[in-house]
């Protein structure tokens, strides 16, 4: 639970649109493996398993997280609300498993301000180091 609320608007261009998630706005606080603009790449997730074991195991991290929230689950699509402590600012993750390529696409974005001080890149490499442990 944070101690202040800066949550905003739920964003309603989240999701899946022909296997694609949604690119980065302009601001500098978002990444995203399918984004072409290289200021906002990030590598996708990799795994070792199955990808039916690494969904399953990339849930399991976001459990255990403790400040996300799982708010949309399909059997190839997580979105997730990871909820700051201390100002309760909201980040908006989702996760695509991409079979075809054998890895998870992943994007996470600030919903509110311009900087995030590379929290979401923070956040998504600490993800995947979890995911290959």
């Amino acid at each position: 639970m944070s101690l202040f609320s800066f949550s905003g608007q739920r964003p309603t261009s989240l999701g899946l649109k022909q296997n694609k998630l949604t690119p980065c706005p302009d601001t500098p606080n978002c990444v995203c493996s399918q984004d072409p603009d290289p200021g906002h790449q990030i590598e996708p997730l990799a795994f070792d398993s199955s990808p039916k074991e690494a969904f399953e195991q990339l849930k399991s991290i976001l459990a255990d997280m403790g400040n996300a929230e799982i708010i949309d689950e399909t059997r190839n699509y997580i979105y997730a609300e990871f909820t700051s402590s201390l100002l309760g600012f909201v980040d908006d993750v989702e996760f695509y498993l991409d079979k075809r390529a054998k890895v998870i696409q992943v994007r996470s974005a600030s919903r509110l301000g311009k900087s995030d001080l590379g929290a979401n890149q923070s956040r998504v490499n600490s993800i995947r180091k979890k995911l290959k442990a």
